[in-house]
C-alpha cells in the first residue's frame, strides 16, 4: 500500500470518526430534551406556565379532551420560582403519598428478587444436568413473555389468595421475577470452574464458596440487576391498575398521567421529583451498570 492511499484511509477514518461523534452528540441532546424542558419548566411561575401552554386539558362531559393550542417550549424561566414544589411537598400530600407507595411497592421488590436471584442463580451456575438445563430454559421463555401475558393468570392467583387489592399482589410475583435470575445466572457461569474446586480442595462448603468466591465476582453484575429491577418497578402501570382498585394504594407512576388534568405547574414538579430516585441511581452507578452488564453480555450459557 502506498504512502498516499495510507493517508487517504486515515484521513477518510477521521471523517468517519467526526460524523458519528456529531451524530451521537445529536442523538444525546435530542434524548435529553424532554428531560432538560421538565426541569427547567418546573421552576417556572404558575402565571408562565400558562402563557407557554395554555389549558392542556380540559372536562367536557365528564371525560378529558384535549385542547390543540399553539405551545411555545421554553427552557428559561423569566423568573425562578419554586412555588410548584412548595405546593408538591408541603400543600399537597397526595403526591408525597404516591410517592411513598411507589417506594413501598419497588424497594421489596428490588431487595428480596436480587437475594432470590443470587440463590437461583448459583445453583444454575454450580449444578449439570438435564433438569437444570430445562428449567432454566422454562426461566428464558418466561423471561421473554411481555407482563400481560402472565397478568391474568397473576390476577387468578392473587384472587385465589385474598391478595387483590393488597401490595402483595404486586411485591410478591415481582419477588419471583425470572429477569435477575437470567442475567445473574449468565454472571456466574463466567467464573472459571478451578477457582470452585480449588476452593473445594481447601475444604469449603457451597456456602462459603458463593460467600467468598461467587458474590465478590459478579458484584457489578448484582448492582445492574438491583438498578434495572428497581428503573423497571418504578414505572409500573399495568400491575397497579389490575391488581390495586384501591386507588390509595396507586403509586406515583399511575397517579402522574392524572395530574395534567389540573395543574400544569405541578405537573412539571411531580414529574421532576418522580424521575430523580432512577436519576440519581443511575448517575451513582453508571460504571457498575455498564460493567455488569458488560461482564454479563458475552457469555456462553
Amino acid at each position: 500500500m502506498t504512502k498516499r492511499k495510507l493517508t487517504l484511509r486515515r484521513a477518510m477514518g477521521k471523517v468517519q470518526i467526526f460524523l458519528l461523534t456529531v451524530f451521537a452528540a445529536v442523538a444525546a441532546i435530542i434524548f435529553l430534551l424532554p428531560t432538560v424542558l421538565t426541569i427547567c419548566n418546573s421552576f417556572m411561575s404558575q402565571t408562565e406556565i400558562n402563557a407557554n401552554y395554555g389549558v392542556v386539558f380540559s372536562a367536557v362531559n365528564d371525560s378529558k379532551v384535549y385542547i390543540s393550542e399553539k405551545v411555545n417550549l421554553k427552557f428559561i424561566p423569566d423568573i425562578v420560582s419554586f412555588s410548584q414544589y412548595i405546593s408538591v411537598l408541603f400543600k399537597t400530600p397526595d403526591y408525597l403519598l404516591k410517592f411513598w407507595n411507589s417506594m413501598l411497592l419497588t424497594v421489596p421488590i428490588v431487595i428480596f428478587q436480587t437475594v432470590v436471584a443470587l440463590f437461583a442463580s448459583y445453583g444454575f451456575a454450580r449444578l449439570t444436568g438435564r433438569l437444570k438445563e430445562i428449567v432454566f430454559f422454562l426461566y428464558i421463555i418466561l423471561n421473554l413473555m411481555p407482563y400481560q401475558v402472565t397478568l391474568v393468570p397473576n390476577y387468578l392467583v392473587a384472587e385465589k389468595l385474598g391478595l387483590l387489592d393488597t401490595r402483595w399482589a404486586i411485591i410478591l410475583p415481582g419477588i419471583f421475577s425470572p429477569f435477575a435470575v437470567f442475567l445473574l445466572t449468565k454472571a456466574m457461569k463466567r467464573i472459571p470452574k478451578t477457582y470452585y474446586e480449588a476452593a473445594m480442595l481447601d475444604g469449603a462448603g457451597e456456602l462459603q464458596i458463593f460467600r467468598e468466591i461467587c458474590f465478590p465476582m459478579v458484584r457489578s453484575a448484582v448492582f445492574s440487576v438491583l438498578m434495572l429491577v428497581f428503573i423497571d418497578c418504578w414505572n409500573m402501570v399495568e400491575q397497579p391498575l389490575i391488581l390495586l382498585s384501591d386507588e390509595t394504594l396507586h403509586p406515583l407512576s399511575v397517579f402522574l398521567s392524572k395530574i395534567n388534568s389540573g395543574d400544569t405547574g405541578l405537573a412539571f414538579a411531580v414529574a421532576v421529583i418522580y424521575m430523580m430516585p432512577s436519576l440519581l441511581m443511575f448517575l451513582y452507578g453508571e460504571e457498575y451498570l455498564v460493567e455488569g452488564i458488560t461482564y454479563s453480555g458475552g457469555i456462553k450459557g
